[in-house]
């Protein structure tokens, strides 16, 4: 493996914590971002420096003799830093290429898939890894709070063994297909990147190649997978057949409580991140510790300081008496997930949905305004701006125009209106005591600021 690793793209939210764990293994790092060209997100690239690694302009220049490209699934072939790589004869791997290179070289791995929830157990497991003093090395898609500190504001890897690797892995690109972990987690399967047929494909080959999997058995599209498995350690709330029963489900305003049963022993769970997906989140990442050979009892105490991740149901402040979430839902069953948790407190919900590009609505629009029509109660509002676009060459002729349109027709109640700026200025005027605005989106970091800034102007 290179000793010198160019990362094209490097503030993206795979990138980064990629880019992090090498540089702390001791290799050389640099890389270009476009949206440090454009002057955005300067803490971000300030970390980046304070690691030790070197940026450089999005314009080939960064790029030298003995280096390995690193680029993710959004770069295109034109983009200069590949232009300049093929002109000098660079090895030029993905993303996931390098982390199968890592996760696959470890005597232990953990890697976790599906359609929901794979940032949340990434976080929960080494969380709980951490705790046990097992020093893992860990690969997340977004900032875990247990990690952050003012060294480290944007934790969204943990360099610690590197024989003991936990990542999330993603099957939009395929790439899921590059990973042998000695322990897969699958959580649930539903319509995202490609078609049910695909999935079932792509999320069956991953267990198959681990040593164990770790199935959500109340997923019937899961537990269809695992009747193929040999010995999965299954979970679930609804499923007599789990190795890992969860039961005396409660849930609280800001977290759950349940128990978890196996083989005559129970224990308590308590969370301080609310929501039932976070309690199906919990089981997965105690069922992963446990097929690792852990005690049960020591995970799940663990568990109750689980700080969460950035931007998932983060309760950004409160002015006025108005709260902010920031939140990352963006497909049908984050989604329909964020609802479910904010729709079962009162107060009247205010969101924003920001589509993170035009591909995805056209992949999955009709589903999304079903979503959105079915999880909002009477007197929520919903506002979307344009969607992200970033440039090149897709299909635009379904925006969130056509969006608001669907919803409409599927019975919801929504406003479309092009300038995420303005939509800022309608929440403010809209907004009373007791309601909760709700920021959701994916693939744009300015979002974040977005809600912070409303926090702001509440004040």
């Amino acid at each position: 493996m290179s000793e010198q690793y160019f990362f094209c793209g490097i503030g993206g939210s795979g990138m980064l914590p990629l880019a992090a764990i090498l540089r702390a293994q001791g290799a050389r790092v640099s890389g270009s971002d476009r949206s440090l060209d454009a002057g955005r997100l300067a803490s971000k690239f300030e970390y980046l420096k304070s690691l030790g690694i070197g940026l450089h302009a999005q314009d080939g220049s960064g790029l030298g003799e003995g280096m390995t490209l690193v680029t993710s699934a959004a770069v295109e072939d034109i983009i200069p830093d590949v232009v300049r790589a093929r002109e000098l004869g660079l090895t030029h791997v993905t993303r996931p290429q390098l982390l199968a290179q890592l996760l696959n070289a470890a005597h232990k791995s953990v890697a976790i898939g599906g359609t929901s929830g794979k940032s949340t157990v990434t976080g929960m497991i080494g969380w709980i890894l951490h705790a046990l003093h097992r020093q893992p090395t860990v690969m997340n898609g977004a900032v875990m709070k247990n990690f952050v500190s003012p060294a480290s504001p944007f934790a969204s890897a943990l360099v610690g063994d590197p024989e003991l690797f936990v990542s999330e892995v993603d099957e939009s690109d395929g790439s899921i297909a590059l990973y042998r972990p000695t322990v897969a987690v699958l959580g649930n399967i539903s319509l995202d990147h490609h078609s049910m047929d695909e999935l079932r494909a792509l999320f069956g080959g991953f267990l198959a190649r681990a040593d164990k999997a770790v199935v959500n058995l109340d997923d019937p599209e899961v537990r269809a997978m695992a009747d193929v498995i040999r010995d999965p350690i299954g979970f679930g709330f609804d499923s007599p057949g789990a190795t890992l029963k969860g039961r005396n489900l409660e849930l609280l305003p800001d977290g759950v409580k349940f128990t978890v049963a196996t083989n005559g022993d129970q224990y308590d769970v308590e969370l301080a991140v609310p929501g039932r997906h976070n309690a199906m989140n919990a089981l997965a990442a105690l069922g992963a510790v446990h097929a690792l050979g852990l005690p049960l009892g020591d995970a799940a105490a663990a568990l109750s300081r689980f700080a969460g991740l950035k931007r998932r149901l983060e309760t950004v402040g409160t002015a006025g008496g108005v709260t902010v979430i920031d939140d990352f839902g963006h497909n049908p069953d984050k989604i329909a997930a964020t609802l479910a948790t904010l729709t079962a407190q009162p107060g009247r919900l205010l969101v924003m949905f920001q589509p993170h590009g035009y591909g995805p609505i056209a992949k999955m629009g009709e589903e999304l305004a079903e979503t959105f029509a079915a999880g909002l109660r009477e007197g929520d509002r919903l506002y979307l701006p344009d969607p992200v676009y970033h440039g090149g060459t897709v299909d635009r002729t379904r925006g969130s125009e056509w969006l608001a349109e669907a919803i409409r027709a599927a019975g919801g109640d929504v406003q479309h209106i092009a300038q995420r700026a303005d939509i800022g200025a309608a929440l403010l005027a809209e907004a009373l005591p007791g309601d909760r605005i709700a920021i959701l989106g994916a693939r744009d970091d300015t979002l974040s600021d977005f809600a912070a800034e409303l926090v702001g102007q509440l004040a």
